[in-house]
């Protein structure tokens, strides 16, 4: 269960948390958006719940937007983010209805409290602010929606797409978002004995 500091105003969430929310919201989307075809993560915060959906569904995780991409990010908090995003389909492990001005299309949870959400991939000094927002915030969501809009995003999108296609063909290498395992294997660990406890 998560942690919440009053004191700081802040809740830390666990690996655990993390994986629960994902499997409410894989339930959810098997529901719902069944013609959801493929998986795509919201730099920095959706990268980690994309790549997870992306593994429990069997559905590809892609740099390109396509028409029923699931654009996925760790919170709606202002909306901002994803108002500016790429895509028809958006789904979230929180919702903050109280202070979005964007309702994504499916979340795995209401957040109607003000504590600041800490993921377990963040460091636990994170601000209180938005990054937008902690700097120029106009600036940064112009940015954010030229990116997407570029020659330069495409390129990149479709390198990634080529490239994980290529991974995925690979045998014998185990590979988290993209990446190869750390040599420990900590995270396949983990995802392990989650997979071990629900059987």
């Amino acid at each position: 269960m998560a942690l919440v500091n009053e004191e700081e105003n802040k809740m830390y969430l666990s690996w655990d948390d993390v994986n629960d929310l994902v499997n409410n919201l894989c339930d959810k989307i098997r529901h719902d958006q069944i013609n959801i075809d493929s998986v795509h993560g919201i730099p920095r915060g959706g990268l980690i719940p994309a790549v997870l959906i992306s593994h429990k569904l069997g559905l590809p995780y892609v740099g390109a937007v396509g028409k029923n991409t699931l654009v996925v990010d760790d919170i709606c908090d202002s909306g901002v983010t994803l108002e500016k995003g790429p895509g028809v389909y958006t789904a979230v492990l929180h919702y903050k209805p109280h202070t979005s001005c964007f309702q994504p299309n499916l979340w795995a949870e209401l957040h109607e409290r003000d504590e600041w959400v800490i993921h377990p991939w963040e460091t636990k000094d994170s601000l209180p602010i938005q990054d937008y927002l902690a700097n120029d915030a106009k600036k940064e969501r112009d940015a954010l929606e030229e990116y997407y809009k570029s020659d330069e995003w495409l390129e990149f999108a479709e390198m990634q797409d080529a490239a994980i296609s290529d991974l995925d063909k690979r045998e014998g290498i185990h590979l988290v978002a993209g990446m190869s395992n750390d040599k420990e294997g900590s995270f396949m660990k983990f995802q392990n004995k989650i997979k071990n406890k629900k059987l």
